[in-house]
């Protein structure tokens, strides 16, 4: 059936997406698909077929959060998949790594090098000498935690420690509030005050800004907090810029005000919380001219702010990425945590805040993963942040690594470290991917990976509340192989437990559907997810939320003795950086190093996803360093300038653009490129492994630098 000229009603979607498999032998038509990108929207998409090929791809408007809204990302999707420069055969390396030259060879050849290494070095080094290393490049759960997790538990191989993104805000949301989960999506747009506080929503969380502009309508504000005026700095009505790692110290000032002031619902405190006398005592240190000093916010600003949160009718904190990645990043996180249960916030419709809320669609981990493949359930766990220096330890070394769903050469921190690490020839490196990435480039075998559209997947989202399944709409291009796939081959072909290595997706999705523990996924099944492209979870125990929370005392710990115990302030506390300087600490700064680099998300990239493909790269032009003119005119540099941005740790080389869309002594680059034409133009070759106060996540943003003109 094409009904390409015609808006696709919900029966007719619904009879495509039961087809199922029929939908690749299908040439022409509409069908249902779902982003898999790591983005908290997971939209609902349609993918439009001419030929037996997707030639365009548009939002579905039947979806009850993201309504035929999609990003220009996942919009010229199309040209990713088809980009000329897709692997779709197995490879084999044939000069030196980081050369990129390769040769063709057949899966059996590539399954029979991979096995017969392994095997040789399980012999001769036991199972943890062999390394996963992957994050959530396609967010798919059986790409990403199911055949693949079997496959290493049943190896035995070391684990690996997933700490790149939101561990920190995860543990820092997690020490005040236990549960994972915050406010609806659906109930922001009755907000009268909305705070995005350390995210770019216009680039990251597009619908998160549709439901606040429904909100405006209705008369409430939209305040940013952030170090770099982005492009959700600009849309706001008010944003305020403060220095790097200072969050904490800018909400203990809030809550100086609140208290001073008596804007706190009292009656609120008293029944749902823990702490909140010694808080009260706690922030009378952080009064607004202090924090003033350290933030740099002026103290007008200060209470000016606290005054809005204590006084709207229901205010909603969207707390983003950007302040977890710190030194600091957890506390970071914790404080503002902390502000919604002073005014009441939780029992107001559309008020309370949101980091992430993937919890309410825990799935059965125990059946996805399988960890009683795991002979050796105590074997050792590798951070990904210090990639770099695990591959280069002398003391039972990796001599394999396995990398899939992930960029780490580009993505993660210390990259001259990480180019090392990668570089060393006994180690024995295979890389999975759509393209020939910068990691793929050192790779002894590269396998051509399939594009999402080309297989079965389950899909949460980490913001709204509906759970999505993917069928496959085209055939794999090439040979590629979906991660399924993949590891379910490597399993058989390494002997290993027959039945866990043969079970089909839809058996593996009514696993990970099967979660007694979860009342959140009552009514969500594999039957429901034929029927219907998307499920709501079922929100009704969410009325009870305040009442089970997962805290140690069950009520929200503005004061956590679990904190005490770990070594860390058992209130929010501000702790200043390790690398970085607040607006005390500038003035004494390093000379050597004196400005702090920040290097968020650019609009048009996702980390390194995207970065190599033509239209993208029109789309960004060129990384760019943006430097305040108070600091561009002490180095002599006009916009335009080649610069050179270092520290101990190696040397990026960008263009200046002189702006001030931050405070100074902070510069900006905005985007994690591929490797550049005769410059050095990885952003991460800045940044530190250093581990965050709490989840030992990254600390990104925590970089201190000089700058020079070249």
């Amino acid at each position: 059936m094409d009904y390409r000229n015609s808006a696709p009603s919900e029966a007719t979607l619904q009879l495509d997406l039961q087809r199922g498999q029929q939908m690749t032998e299908q040439a022409d038509g509409i069908f249902p698909a779902v982003c898999p990108l790591d983005c908290p929207d997971t939209c609902g998409l349609l993918l439009h077929k001419e030929n037996g090929k997707i030639v365009k791809v548009t939002g579905n408007p039947d979806h009850p959060i993201t309504k035929g809204a999609i990003c220009n990302k996942v919009r010229n999707m199309t040209e990713r998949v088809y980009d000329p420069e897709r692997v779709l055969y197995p490879l084999k390396r044939v000069g030196p790594k980081g050369a990129g030259k390769f040769e063709r060879i057949s899966w059996e050849e590539a399954v029979d090098t991979i096995t017969g290494r392994f095997k040789e070095l399980i012999r001769t080094d036991g199972p943890e000498s062999i390394l996963p290393y992957s994050f959530y490049g396609n967010m798919g759960v059986l790409s990403v935690d199911g055949m693949d997790r079997r496959f290493f538990n049943a190896l035995g191989s070391s684990q690996l420690d997933q700490t790149i993104c939101s561990v920190a805000g995860n543990e820092g949301w997690a020490s005040v509030m236990g549960f994972k989960g915050g406010t609806s999506p659906e109930d922001t747009e009755d907000a009268d005050l909305i705070i995005v506080w350390g995210g770019n929503v216009i680039s990251t969380n597009m619908h998160q800004v549709v439901l606040a502009e429904k909100a405006r309508k209705k008369g409430a504000k939209v305040v940013v907090i952030d170090v770099h005026r982005n492009r959700t700095a600009q849309w706001a009505d008010w944003f305020i810029p403060l220095y790097p790692g200072t969050d904490t110290a800018l909400a203990l000032g809030i809550m100086n005000v609140l208290f001073e002031q008596g804007l706190t619902d009292d009656e609120f405190l008293r029944r749902y919380t823990v702490g909140h006398e010694e808080l009260r005592e706690h922030v009378k240190a952080y009064t607004p001219e202090r924090v003033a000093r350290i933030t740099g916010v002026p103290v007008a600003d200060i209470i000016r702010l606290a005054e809005m949160y204590g006084q709207a009718r229901a205010a909603y904190i969207n707390i983003g990425n950007g302040l977890q990645h710190h030194d600091n990043g957890g506390m970071n996180v914790r404080a503002v945590t902390c502000l919604p249960a002073l005014t009441g916030q939780w029992l107001k419709h559309g008020g309370g805040a949101s980091r992430s809320n993937g919890a309410y669609a825990k799935f059965n981990s125990a059946n996805l993963e399988r960890p009683d493949l795991r002979r050796n359930p105590d074997a050792r766990v590798i951070n990904m942040n210090r990639i770099g220096e695990a591959l280069l330890q002398k003391d039972a070394p990796i001599k394999a690594l396995f990398v899939y769903c992930s960029n780490p050469v580009v993505v993660a921190p210390n990259t001259e470290r990480v180019t090392q690490g990668f570089e060393r020839e006994d180690l024995f490196t295979v890389v999975h991917d759509l393209f020939l990435t910068d990691t793929a480039r050192y790779a002894d075998i590269v396998l051509p990976a399939a594009s999402s559209f080309e297989g079965t997947d389950l899909y949460k989202s980490y913001w709204h509340h509906y759970v999505q399944m993917q069928r496959p709409v085209i055939a794999p291009l090439g040979e590629s192989k979906s991660n399924y796939e993949l590891f379910s081959l490597l399993g058989r072909a390494m002997g290993f437990d027959e039945a866990a290595f043969t079970e089909s997706e839809e058996d593996m999705i009514v696993g990970a559907l099967d979660n007694p523990t979860n009342p959140y996924l009552n009514g969500v099944t594999l039957e429901a997810l034929k029927e219907s492209p998307f499920v709501k979870l079922d929100m009704s125990p969410k009325a009870a939320y305040l009442d089970r929370l997962t805290t140690p005392s069950g009520k929200i710990e503005l004061y956590s003795e679990r904190m005490k115990q770990m070594g860390l302030p058992a209130m929010p506390t501000y702790v200043p950086l390790i690398e970085g300087y607040d607006g005390e600490q500038r003035p004494l700064a390093d000379e050597r190093f004196p400005l702090m680099f920040v290097s968020p998300p650019n609009h048009n990239f996702l980390n390194s996803t995207f970065a190599n493909l033509p239209k993208h790269q029109r789309l960004e032009r060129e990384p760019l360093l943006q430097i305040h003119p108070e600091d561009a005119q002490t180095r002599d540099i006009v916009d335009g300038d080649l610069v050179t941005v270092w520290n101990d740790r190696g040397t990026y080389e960008l263009k200046a653009k002189v702006t001030d869309l931050m405070l100074p002594g902070t510069v900006i680059s905005q985007g994690l490129w591929w490797k550049g034409k005769g410059h050095r133009q990885r952003a991460n070759a800045l940044t530190s492994d250093r581990l965050s106060d709490m989840g030992q996540g990254a600390t990104f943003f925590s970089t201190v630098v000089n700058v020079k003109r070249q």
